[in-house]
């Protein structure tokens, strides 16, 4: 059986006082496409950080297609993209100059791949001779995805990869990463506030609360299954199947939030509503 590119157990990681990830369970297999989502603060660069071994984590562990974190072979380390939230450049360098350094680090590196990307997002001879320093934004962000495609890896990994980008640097890296690594059966974790990013790059979507995952699922299935129910408590006094919260208006009226088990049905006095994905966030992660 081919390993799981992700696999975390029990994972926990505290800032001070603070736990960040609390006996944090998770599992992303292989060729899946998965969009984690969560409040601002809810831990997801954490979580990114830790599964990379950027950060250290205070229990638990973690397996990188098979291979405990702390030791990765040199071979699985460069099966791996990352592009952080912060692009993180060399900034003293050239976009060639850096490039030219991450090439030596990966045996697979593709040449064709980074002169068409280049060349496609606006690196002309003299852009690619400027110190990085002096890109803007949006241009080092796309460098640093540039980096992090180069080597054609086998998981990558973005936290908020599209933050820096105007609409149409979006809509170009968003046909990137579909033509380019999606259908090539990459892994990717992709972290987004953007939820019409999300919804055209990633059939899976996780949410992250409290430390832990939530809820995860095939988007489409969850929201298939996703319902708002009102009505008076004497209709909604049991607990619904697959009820994710449930509160109280001051009219009395009763608002329960569902997610999978039989669709309610409306009935005279009750109200059921389906949710969009906005919407399920909202309620997942209040």
């Amino acid at each position: 059986m081919t390993p799981s590119p992700i696999q975390m157990r029990g994972v926990a990681k505290h800032f001070g006082s603070k736990a960040i990830l609390d006996n944090l369970d998770w599992e992303v297999r292989p060729g899946q496409v998965v969009g984690l989502l969560g409040r601002n603060g809810a831990g997801k660069s954490t979580l990114m950080e830790c599964l990379l071994g950027l950060r250290e984590i205070d229990g638990g562990s973690i397996t990188l297609f098979g291979e405990p974190l702390h030791a990765l072979t040199d071979a699985t380390r460069a099966r791996i993209g990352y592009v952080p939230q912060k692009s993180g450049l060399f900034e003293w360098m050239t976009a060639l100059q850096m490039l030219d350094y991450f090439k030596a680090m990966y045996p697979r590196w593709n040449d064709a791949k980074v002169d068409l990307l280049l060349e496609r997002w606006g690196f002309d001879g003299l852009m690619r001779n400027k110190p990085i320093r002096r890109l803007s934004g949006g241009e080092q962000q796309r460098l640093s995805i540039i980096r992090a495609l180069a080597h054609d890896p086998d998981l990558l990994v973005l936290d908020e990869p599209a933050s820096a980008l105007d609409p149409a640097g979006r809509r170009s890296f968003l046909a990137e990463l579909v033509d380019g690594v999606i259908e090539q059966g990459t892994t990717v974790v992709f972290s987004t506030h953007i939820l019409t990013d999300l919804e055209r790059v990633a059939p899976d979507v996780a949410f992250l609360k409290d430390g832990r995952i939530a809820l995860q699922g095939e988007l489409d299935t969850l929201l298939d299954g996703a319902r708002r129910v009102i009505g008076p408590p004497s209709l909604l006094g049991a607990a619904l199947p697959g009820e994710l919260r449930r509160s109280q208006a001051s009219d009395g009226s009763v608002c329960v939030i569902v997610q999978g088990g039989p669709p309610p049905v409306a009935t005279p006095g009750l109200r059921v509503e389906p949710l969009g994905l906005e919407d399920l966030f909202i309620e997942v992660t209040r």
